[in-house]
């Protein structure tokens, strides 16, 4: 037999193995697509599937027709996918590329095909291949283009606020840059001209990788010629700040038993006592709060504990608590201090019990420690330590996040978690109703709420407020916060009253579920603005190919979705969307108070979700982390060299015990043989919003899609996709966005009048921080810390980084 003769017969073989193959994909199409037109979906997989059966029998009996027809497939597959979804790049891929790669297949076995002239119609296929491949480069390259609406005021034109709110500059004194959290630097060394210059001017390692359990989302202060921040297991550091060379380290111990899942140390508060000798010791101080539920207080030239606070320089922020088993309580965002008192919230660990610790708010004397108030939304009557024998109120809403201090008012302003339980809310009391995911605003003076603002009533939907609060003063000098929120909307309230500036409008919702008597019939709907997109379709389910796109398509038409504020069901999946970690969360938003800009940074993804009834949640073992048999559950699994809080988004199987149902969250609703989400990029994006008037200036994805793709292998595609992100921004006179945050490990630099980006560098480990700015000795610094995060699923590290134009430049 002569060599062509051999390759006719191996090319043959080729052919019709390809025409079993499409077969089978045929196979698979028709028999979901026939259960998704029973659902009530496209008719499109049903049609093609079969379609795909002919095809691929013909193919494998060498016909040439076969070739024909899965080529009229693919035409015809080209037009509905342009039917349904546009010129959207990132919504055709499923669509358009995996057809396009069997359609490349089908054109090289012309050859080996029973037709004579095939060589011809190899050249006409390939002609065809190549005319798909600029539709889709054309269609992906308009999926990376920013959408610009209104031009950004320039500065001095359309600013807003009082500089006496900025506090920043040479400093960078508050973890939000200032009490007002605007996370803006009036700097203007680095601008859009020179930004591409940026090197790194120092790094520093803290020596604390954060491991599964927790992450380093720290963002560092500068005062002075220091900057003062903390690790991911709470060790204390000074370092010069021109040269990151550490001055002094403290450790505060914290166990390891007591650092809880989904633990952070975001930062640390400075305080210096008023009409102190500067020279005396912890006449100037920093105060940290630590993952074992402490305030700890040191020198801020020394590093040495401040004696005359508490118990050698800590107090327990759980006294009154009943003793709450360890990693149940901890503190993880930057304390705040106003009028000389300390306030803090702490962190409750998420799903555990319906009657885990009180969410209870404290303050303490900055010097002494001392407790000077503590307020149980439960029991007004107690204002500082409850009577003995009695424990401040279980399962009360907790603040997890970073409260905005106003020394001027007197006021602390507290983004409000949920109760116990966030996904029931039959056994809540009409106090815990009243102020869970609520802006409470506390009079540091009485301890007291003077107002509070709700965002969600009855929340079931872990909804909680994760972003500190911004203060900004709009025209006429209205004093005023910015509330962003999960959901996405964005309040504008008065900050003296609690009062929206801008009308909120109550909406019909959804209604039944599991409790339906206790959903509320309308919820408030911000009228300033939304991050918020349009409810989902079937259109919007996405995946790597049209199998797996279909799937997601069953998986929508299955599960209970009424759009926003769809109630929580048990007897099957309900879709949440945006999800809990969509919207503005711990990040925040940061604003330009010289243009009048709001700078946010959000995530747009669903959670597929189904409340799962006592029985069936115990006969799975999903027990409290306090439970003995999930104790040892987790020593079997470190014995085999595993985690159990590893395998676990948070949500992911959470007893909640103490209320009929455990809860189970598929997070960002992935689906599981791929690890890609159901629904179609853009799942996070970056926008700036006119602080005036709430109207969009530009909108765009953010985060490219370098470290993701199917079965967790990084694609590095340079393409903006708009990924995941956790971490916000800080904007400067210069006219730049700093921003890290999302998952493709990149710090970038974005000009806030376009969004384009103009300098990125890639970090040795997961941005999920707040960067910072300031000056030192006339040079402008950039800092952020790569440390990863485990559920963004980003590379974990310890670095402290500094970027500066090189010296001598500016």
């Amino acid at each position: 037999m002569s060599s062509i003769e051999r390759g006719r017969g191996f090319g043959s073989v080729l052919a019709r193995l390809l025409g079993v193959v499409i077969a089978l994909i045929g196979l698979t199409l028709t028999i979901g697509g026939g259960q998704l037109i029973m659902l009530g979906g496209s008719p499109y997989y049903l049609v093609v599937g079969l379609l795909m059966i002919l095809s691929g029998g013909l193919l494998a009996l060498l016909r040439a027709t076969g070739a024909w027809l899965y080529i009229l497939i693919f035409l015809g597959t080209v037009v509905w996918a342009l039917w349904e979804v546009g010129l959207n790049g990132w919504a055709l891929v499923p669509r358009v590329i995996a057809p396009l790669v069997l359609l490349i297949l089908v054109v090289l076995s012309f050859p080996a095909l029973k037709r004579e002239g095939g060589g011809r119609l190899a050249l006409g296929g390939i002609g065809l291949i190549v005319v798909a491949g600029l539709i889709s480069g054309v269609v992906v390259a308009q999926a990376n283009k920013a959408r610009v609406q209104s031009p950004v005021p320039a500065t001095g034109q359309g600013g807003i606020g009082d500089p006496a709110l900025i506090r920043t500059g040479a400093d960078w004194p508050a973890y939000g840059g200032a009490d007002s959290a605007q996370r803006y630097s009036p700097l203007n060394q680095i601008t859009k001209d020179n930004v591409k210059g940026l090197q790194r001017a120092w790094t520093f390692r803290t020596g604390d990788l954060p491991g599964e359990r927790f992450g380093a989302e720290t963002t560092p202060l500068k005062i002075g010629d220091t900057l003062y921040l903390c690790s991911g297991r709470n060790r204390l550091f000074a370092l010069d700040a021109a040269t990151g060379k550490q001055k002094w380290t403290y450790d505060p111990r914290v166990a390891d038993d007591q650092i809880p899942y989904t633990a952070a140390c975001r930062g640390v508060t400075y305080y210096a006592q008023p009409n102190v000798d500067a020279a005396q010791p912890c006449a100037t101080r920093i105060i940290e709060g630590t993952l074992d539920g402490r305030l700890v207080a040191v020198d801020a030239r020394t590093g040495v504990p401040c004696a005359g606070f508490g118990t050698n320089g800590a107090v327990s922020i759980k006294t009154g608590m009943g003793d709450p088993y360890p990693g149940m309580v901890s503190i993880t965002s930057a304390p705040v201090i106003v009028r000389g008192v300390i306030v803090t919230g702490h962190q409750v660990l998420d799903g555990q019990k319906r009657w885990n610790a009180s969410g209870v708010i404290q303050g303490f004397d900055a010097v002494t420690g001392q407790l000077r108030f503590a307020w149980d939304m439960m029991r007004p009557d107690i204002t500082t330590l409850p009577p003995t024998g009695q424990t401040y109120t279980p399962g009360t809403p907790n603040m997890w996040t970073t409260a905005t201090a106003d020394e001027a008012l007197g006021l602390v302003f507290l983004p409000m978690g949920n109760s116990a339980a966030d996904y029931y809310s039959g056994l809540r009391r009409p106090a815990e109703n009243e102020y869970s995911t609520s802006l409470v605003a506390l009079d540091v003076t009485t301890g007291k709420p003077r107002w509070h603002f709700q965002t969600v009533r009855k929340d079931v939907w872990d909804y909680d407020l994760g972003s500190q609060a911004t203060l900004v003063d709009m025209p006429g000098g209205v004093p005023a916060v910015v509330l962003p929120s999960k959901q996405g909307d964005i309040y504008i309230l008065d900050r003296r009253t609690g009062q929206p500036l801008h009308r909120v409008e109550e909406r019909r919702v959804p209604q039944g579920g599991v409790e339906p008597a206790q959903r509320s019939p309308t919820q408030p709907f911000s009228l300033f603005h939304t991050l918020r997109k349009a409810d989902l379709t079937e259109r919007d389910m996405w995946g790597m190919s049209p199998i797996d796109q279909m799937f997601c398509r069953i998986q929508f038409h299955q599960a209970a979705y009424e759009g926003y504020f769809t109630p929580p069901t048990a007897d099957r999946h309900f879709i949440q969307y945006p999800g809990y970690n969509g919207g503005s969360d711990w990040g925040g938003v940061a604003v330009d108070p010289a243009r009048g800009v709001i700078v946010a940074n959000y995530n747009d993804m669903p959670n597929h979700n189904r409340l799962v009834p006592r029985a069936e949640a115990d006969r799975l073992g999903w027990f409290p982390r306090d439970d003995p048999r999930y104790i040892e559950r987790e020593k079997e699994a470190a014995n085999r060299g595993g985690n159990l809080s590893k395998s676990k988004a948070e949500g992911a199987g959470d007893p909640q015990i103490g209320v009929p149902y455990a809860i189970d969250v598929n997070a960002g609703w992935r689906v599981k043989f791929t690890g890609l989400l159901c629904k179609q990029p853009p799942y996070g994006g970056i926008r700036t919003i006119d602080l005036k008037t709430g109207r969009t200036l530009w909108d765009r994805p953010f985060g490219t899609a370098r470290k993701n793709g199917p079965f967790g292998i990084p694609s590095m595609l340079p393409l903006e996709i708009g990924t995941p992100n956790n971490g916000g921004s800080a904007v400067t006179a210069g006219g730049l966005i700093f921003i890290a945050a999302a998952t493709d490990d990149l710090i970038r630099a974005i000009d806030i009048e376009t969004g384009k980006t103009v300098w990125s560098d890639v970090l040795p480990a997961g941005g999920q921080a707040n960067p910072m700015i300031y000056e030192q000795y006339g040079r402008q610094y950039l800092v952020i810390m790569a440390g990863g995060h485990h559920f963004m699923e980003t590379p974990e590290g310890d670095y402290v980084i500094a970027y500066a134009l090189p010296e001598g430049r500016s």
